[in-house]
């Protein structure tokens, strides 16, 4: 599902990421990886911030429906 779909405060892990190459390149420089763990902190008319790594990050409601958990 994606990551639009996520319950705030649970735990989930990245299984893929779409989109064009250079999408998934900027995703990838932001620590979304695959098998990475992630989890929302808000949502926000579907543009979320999330918990990568130590660290939160605001992604768009776009970005966020490539990203696959």
């Amino acid at each position: 599902m994606p990551l639009t779909m996520a319950k705030i405060g649970e735990i989930n892990i990245i299984k893929r990421i779409g989109g064009r190459e250079d999408t998934r390149r900027f995703l990838y420089n932001l620590g979304f990886v695959e098998g990475g763990e992630i989890c929302v902190v808000t949502s926000i008319g579907g543009n979320v911030i999330v918990d990568i790594k130590g660290s939160r990050v605001a992604v768009s409601r776009e970005m966020a429906l490539k990203i696959i958990i």
